[in-house]
């Protein structure tokens, strides 16, 4: 098959290859290029699977197509699908991914990101920690292409696109509380991030809104990073501690992995002892007797949309930050009773 040219798009573009390369080097506002014409060259580049020679291109312009994903654990179901849908995008305009983990740690995550700054990196997409915060602040005044997923810093004028986890939280706490639950409990992680700040804060306002008395005693929050073992033997002792909970929020996929495991070591049956809901979806939870009802993020639109805005960056640097918080859908399923007594 015969690789596609700039002279190619510019034949169906109907301009100068002058035109198209401008555009496709990031010099359309430098050059005075129309937004309309720019749009409509890209669509062309993208329709005919253009690549460009990513060598000549480096040399000539200090690109090399590359962008960074950092995030939590790519082994996570929600970032690598999410990360899967961030490929496939940028995969359509030519661009590489390079993939990094930091586990949320700190230390880490400090040392992915200058490995990352010390190369030549057009673009980064990154599920921040909150000890990267500066580094971030380095990127935005350093002009560079970046955009935030997942989570993000309220104070910093970085794009991001993120969830309504407020919203998903307390439409899952309400939902329990329809059916005729009260003694609800939820299980977090131990860390002050804006994503996991908003679930918390969704459940204990839902409660408020329906008079539900918020009890301490039914928060349980297990430390990031521990090992496996240790996480679903505190959810264990957590259940087994209050005879009273009736039924229990997991506000990520992976707690909510736990939190079943804990349930079938005590010998609990749900929904029929305790109603489960967990933020985030898995195949576990679709296949799990009985299936689990969730709060799916939905991470085609976050992938797709933090990949045009990075594109965006990467064409213009001098555009303002764009943030997008989306809204999370419930799909339910059989964990909690569909009607029971209040």
């Amino acid at each position: 098959m015969k690789n596609v040219s700039i002279k190619d798009i510019a034949q169906q573009a109907g301009v100068s290859t002058t035109t198209v390369s401008f555009v496709l080097n990031g010099k359309a506002k430098e050059k005075r290029i129309s937004e309309e014409l720019r749009n409509k060259i890209l669509k062309i580049a993208q329709k005919l699977n253009y690549k460009p020679n990513q060598l000549a291109r480096g040399l000539r312009t200090g690109s090399t197509n590359t962008v960074a994903l950092v995030v939590e654990d790519i082994s996570n179901i929600f970032f690598a699908s999410l990360a899967k849908i961030i490929e496939d995008e940028l995969d359509k305009f030519g661009y590489r991914l390079m993939y990094c983990s930091t586990e949320n740690n700190e230390k880490k995550a400090v040392g992915i990101m200058e490995m990352l700054m010390h190369r030549q990196i057009d673009g980064y997409i990154i599920t921040p920690t909150l000890g990267i915060k500066n580094l971030l602040e380095q990127l935005a005044t350093d002009n560079a292409s970046l955009v935030l997923i997942d989570r993000y810093f309220p104070d910093l004028p970085i794009s991001y696109v993120a969830v309504d986890n407020y919203s998903g939280s307390y439409e899952a706490i309400e939902y329990m509380l329809k059916k005729g639950y009260s003694n609800i409990g939820i299980v977090s992680m131990g860390y002050e991030q804006v994503q996991m700040e908003g679930r918390v804060k969704g459940y204990i306002d839902a409660l408020n809104d329906h008079k539900i008395p918020l009890q301490q005693n039914l928060i349980k929050k297990i430390p990031f990073g521990i090992p496996e073992s240790r996480a679903i033997e505190e959810i264990s002792e957590f259940i087994s501690s209050q005879p009273a909970m009736v039924a229990i929020f997991f506000t990520t996929n992976y707690l909510g992995t736990y939190g079943l495991e804990s349930l079938k070591n005590l010998g609990k049956i749900i929904p029929d002892d305790i109603a489960v809901i967990s933020f985030d979806d898995s195949d576990l939870f679709r296949l799990h007797t009985p299936s689990i009802t969730v709060v799916r993020q939905p991470f085609e639109e976050i992938g797709q949309k933090a990949v045009r805005i990075l594109l965006d960056q990467l064409v213009d640097k001098s555009r303002e930050p764009r943030q997008i918080t989306l809204k999370p859908s419930m799909i339910i399923r059989q964990s909690v009773m569909q009607t029971i007594e209040s």
